[in-house]
């Protein structure tokens, strides 16, 4: 078996000595995770107000879910609109999408105010599904984001489909009729097992190198006002009328805010000494997924591109998602050549002390993934592939696969910024943003991003 090797954190070459906390220490906001949304949540705190913000990680920045993901920027969650329209209705499903959608503008922001030179690769992005179900399943949000005015994906169904002619009236105009060839060449397939194709905004992005950057940003941005400690656990939570304790073992740190952006997945026991009890399930969350990718290279004479597959689940329903990413990657000081990295295996876990980075990547997923690029992806099917990298992570899930953002019902002392539900990056801006508006003492809309004032049945 391999190790656990990232291809994002075999390129975050860190030359900065972390600080351990060693000493009691007094300050505006404490944010528990040095991940994306950590950094994020920093990043917006520091610029839209005047507080004092300290991080807090236990291991070092980006070395958990944030170096060990597929690296993709979207703006898509796991759950198709339309299940979000019977959730929350159409108007507050629409604003949720939306401000996803609009974290492009943050990651923008963000690139500009720090002077990032990390290449962030943009493209049209696509999917491939091979049923029918799939298929109406899209071509009804697609309605209902036309209803909502938003943004619609690019549906091309193949003509040789045997429901293309008996596609509903409702649906005009939301996709077009392609040929099998056409759908073939969108999705880089040899094969005719997809039926239909999606087509979006996505990009890709070293995560890992991208919030350790933002890190050095507020460093010298920020000396009197941001200070970062790694290798600090912090133990219990001690949640008071107007501030918390942190306990981090031998030492204290006493915050007017605490922001909890660790994914879901901490053991940090939480006592709210101003009534109710906090349900752990809104941070110890519910359940979780091992992702594990794969990434080898190619010659650097292909553009960018983010493809997902969907097959048939009744073929294999333990293996009916794999998605595949091509981007410029230097493995070689000087030499670029494209990296493709592959995943879609994963395996539930209902508690991280199940989950360690430091285990080895299985065989049989490697095995796996080797077969879908083999049948799937336009290669050469018998050349032997040298998996440079293979990888896992831990993806943490909501209850109902939507992002927790913002304060505490039972005491807003404590905020959330956490849950990435498999699509982490541009939520966690957007969650960075919100935190900001929550400490600067805006008036925040109600989003399907709330916590729960109620606890889950």
């Amino acid at each position: 078996m391999k190790k656990n090797r990232s291809p994002w954190l075999y390129q975050l070459q860190q030359d900065r000595k972390s600080r351990v906390l060693a000493a009691d220490l007094v300050t505006d906001v404490a944010i528990v995770g040095g991940g994306i949304a950590g950094l994020a949540s920093a990043f917006y705190a520091l610029k839209y107000t005047n507080l004092t913000v300290t991080l807090l990680e236990r291991f070092k920045l980006a070395h958990g879910a944030t170096g060990h993901n597929a690296g993709q920027v979207t703006s898509y969650f796991e759950r198709g609109f339309a299940s979000l329209v019977e959730e929350f209705g159409l108007s507050k499903a629409a604003r949720g999408q939306k401000a996803v959608e609009d974290a492009w503008h943050l990651l923008d922001e963000m690139y500009t105010d720090a002077g990032l030179g990390i290449p962030l690769s943009r493209f049209v992005g696509h999917a491939g599904v091979s049923s029918e179900e799939q298929v109406f399943a899209h071509l009804e949000s697609n309605r209902l984001r036309r209803e909502a005015g938003l943004t619609q994906e690019v549906i091309r169904v193949s003509s040789a489909a045997t429901f293309a002619s008996n596609i509903p009236a409702s649906y005009y105009g939301l996709y077009t009729l392609v040929s099998p060839e056409e759908i073939r060449g969108i999705l880089e397939t040899p094969t005719d097992d997809f039926i239909a194709t999606l087509s979006y905004q996505k990009g890709c992005v070293n995560s890992a190198l991208f919030t350790e950057e933002i890190a050095e940003y507020l460093m010298r941005a920020y000396p009197k006002r941001f200070t970062l400690y790694e290798h600090t656990t912090i133990h219990k939570l001690v949640l008071k009328h107007d501030h918390a304790l942190l306990d981090g073992g031998e030492h204290e740190v006493r915050a007017g805010h605490i922001v909890l952006c660790t994914n879901g997945f901490e053991h940090i026991h939480i006592l709210n000494e101003t009534g109710l009890d906090i349900d752990a399930k809104y941070h110890h969350l519910l359940s979780g997924k091992i992702g594990y990718m794969s990434g080898y290279l190619e010659r650097f004479d292909k553009p960018p591109i983010a493809i997902s597959y969907f097959t048939d689940p009744s073929a294999d329903p333990d293996n009916s998602y794999f998605y595949l990413t091509r981007r410029g990657y230097e493995y070689e000081k000087g030499v670029e050549h494209n990296l493709i990295s592959v995943g879609g295996p994963d395996v539930s876990v209902e508690d991280t002390a199940q989950y360690s980075l430091e285990d080895d990547f299985p065989d049989e997923m490697e095995e796996v993934i080797d077969t879908f690029v083999r049948r799937t992806y336009d290669t050469e099917p018998n050349k032997r592939i040298d998996y440079l990298f293979t990888w896992h992570g831990l993806m943490g899930y909501t209850k109902n696969g939507v992002r927790l953002i913002g304060p505490e019902p039972k005491n807003p002392v404590l905020l959330y910024n956490l849950g990435c539900n498999g699509v982490g990056i541009l939520p966690s801006l957007h969650g960075g943003r919100e935190i900001a508006r929550h400490l600067a003492g805006e008036k925040v809309e109600e989003s399907i991003f709330d916590v729960p004032a109620r606890d889950p049945g």
